[in-house]
């Protein structure tokens, strides 16, 4: 016998709980690129062999501040991003734009 899956995709399960177009669905999809943005920055700097620690001084700034932007708890420039990925990681930050 054949049994129905529940599992749904991620974007079934965003659809269904934030809606689309919605100022609920707008705030969620901040919120998501935010933690995304810590998140790449914290895998590249683990796929480095790198600390927070020896990020922040190739970079000109503190570990404090490397751990609030890569845990979504601090905000950052693009200008300042940038700095962190070029600097601190040797790299290239890439922007875009989808419409």
């Amino acid at each position: 016998m054949k049994q129905k899956s529940n599992l749904k995709s991620l974007d079934q399960f965003v659809d269904e709980q934030y809606g689309r177009g919605t100022p609920k669905r707008e705030a969620f999809e901040q919120g998501f690129g935010e933690f995304k943005m810590g998140y790449l920055l914290q895998q590249a700097r683990l796929k480095k062999g790198m600390t927070q620690e020896e990020l922040a001084e190739k970079c000109g700034t503190n570990k404090g501040y490397i751990s609030k932007i890569e845990n979504n708890i601090k905000e950052v420039r693009i200008s300042t991003l940038q700095r962190i990925v070029e600097l601190g990681l040797g790299g290239q930050l890439e922007v875009s734009i989808r419409l």
